[in-house]
């Protein structure tokens, strides 16, 4: 180990010599390495909300195994199953509650705006704990009163005038579908893809907003099992018990079955990936361009190292070299950039866009792959040809 770092510190660094003599090509690789970076980082970073706008309210859901309907697609499309299979869960060893949960979108008018905007509703008995959200919970007795609803103040949209209202206990009013809705309090969850915002209501309330929802038929059913019960064996128990017209999965399957829909089913998410892929091939063909062309304006120097015995593995290493410090030195700018555009992202579309510390890895390992990539492609010929035929 002691003889490998003697012999690095002995080592010409003729990779970074090459790239310092020439500043306007290596600025210029820099720039191109950075810019793709952020391409990634901004791709990554909206696919990554796309699955946590769309699982966060699975994961605030006060349930260990959810019942949902075979027919269900996600979130936005629930489907339906029948309501006594709530009391027939009951049944199974390890359950202790079952909550009806109601899920559906719809149109309302922003209060501060008039504008129509897509809202989701979620329905439950406001004597039963549904979220483990604090402000819901602590607001439960207000759900109580006839079309009465708490509003998401995180939602996407002007709403700043109507938050302060609330805020300060003045009455605030909607129309929804030809109704009056009061805005009695307030939480916080956040907007996603297929929703600008979330109302919470009591399952009467709900069923006043969509006349046609037969009070039998529910969305979701959120089991608590017993302290000291297996989630895995209490749902293996129901799915035996219960028929095939409802599907039983564990918490986190379910946030799982969210994900797999964007991901697979949902083109949003091949986007995202497509988007990625394409950054990737544009910082090859950039740090490609750049390699290349010092390359080939060094042939003749490469020549005579090959002439004077210096095997191929020796002229690879100082391109690779070179490599890695465009790698490091572009993904600096490129990591730096997105920290703001993320927050003006995420000011723009209250979607939780962040910088995530393995984000950055994997965007560090792409990029040093991106620059290796490069690299093999751009000495091809220098591997290759003959001593003489460079001269």
């Amino acid at each position: 180990m002691m003889g490998l770092l003697q012999q690095l510190q002995r080592r010409t660094p003729l990779g970074w010599l090459q790239l310092r003599h020439e500043k306007g090509r290596l600025l210029v690789a820099l720039a191109g390495i950075a810019f793709a970076d952020v391409l990634m980082f901004m791709q990554l970073g909206f696919q990554n909300a796309l699955y946590d706008s769309n699982t966060r309210v699975i994961r605030a859901m006060l349930a260990d195994i959810v019942l949902l309907s075979p027919k269900a697609l996600n979130l936005q499309n629930p489907s339906t199953f029948a309501r006594r299979r709530l009391l027939q869960a009951k049944d199974v060893p390890g359950v202790q509650t079952s909550t009806a949960l109601y899920v559906n979108s719809i149109a309302w008018k922003n209060p501060q705006t008039r504008l129509n905007a897509n809202v989701r509703v979620f329905g439950f008995a406001p004597e039963q704990p549904t979220f483990n959200l604090p402000e819901v919970h602590q607001q439960l007795n207000k759900l109580k009163l006839p079309d009465t609803a708490l509003f998401d103040r995180g939602a996407k949209g002007q709403y700043a005038e109507v938050i302060a209202q609330v805020n300060q206990g003045k009455p605030v009013t909607a129309e929804v579908d030809r109704r009056t809705l009061t805005i009695a309090g307030l939480f916080r969850l956040g907007a996603s893809f297929g929703a600008d915002a979330n109302l919470m209501v009591s399952d009467q309330t709900f069923l006043r907003l969509f006349p046609r929802r037969d009070a039998a038929s529910i969305s979701l059913g959120l089991i608590r099992i017993r302290p000291g019960s297996n989630p895995l064996q209490v749902a293996a128990a129901l799915k035996a018990h219960l028929p095939e017209d409802v599907r039983v999965l564990t918490a986190q399957e379910y946030v799982q079955f969210e994900e797999n829909y964007w991901k697979t089913t949902s083109p949003i998410g091949f986007v995202f990936g497509f988007g990625t892929t394409m950054a990737f091939v544009v910082g090859v063909v950039i740090v490609y361009q750049v390699l290349s062309t010092d390359v080939n304006a060094h042939l003749k120097e490469y020549a005579t190292f090959k002439a004077m015995g210096y095997s191929n593995v020796y002229l690879l290493s100082i391109v690779f070299e070179e490599a890695v410090i465009l790698a490091f030195l572009g993904f600096i700018p490129g990591a730096i950039l997105p920290l703001g555009l993320y927050a003006l992202a995420a000011n723009a579309t209250a979607l939780p866009i962040y910088m995530t510390a393995s984000r950055a890895v994997f965007v560090f390992v792409l990029t040093v792959v991106m620059c290796a990539l490069s690299g093999v492609i751009a000495t091809r010929k220098l591997q290759s040809a003959d001593p003489a035929d460079m001269f």
